[in-house]
């Protein structure tokens, strides 16, 4: 499988729903919080567009912004 890394902040509601979905999936995560982390931060700025848009998630050598955990799961697969 795939590592995934999912990258959040704290009280994000979209993000609470992708981590419930890829638990109920049984794929594994790794999450990043972007506010304590400034170069997780540059790393969504990169791929978003300027913006700091979670849950934004790196998987497969792929990013993506705010996807859902069926498109994560598929892709953790291989």
């Amino acid at each position: 499988m795939n590592p995934v890394v999912v990258y959040t902040r704290p009280g994000c509601p979209y993000c609470f729903l992708l981590r419930r979905g890829l638990r109920r999936r049984g794929v594994p995560f790794t999450e990043v919080d972007i506010w304590q982390d400034p170069s997780a931060a540059a790393a969504v700025r990169a791929v978003a567009d300027g913006n700091e848009t979670v849950p934004t998630v790196h998987v497969a050598g792929r990013w993506l912004v705010n996807p859902r955990a069926a498109e994560v799961q598929r892709l953790a697969a291989g």
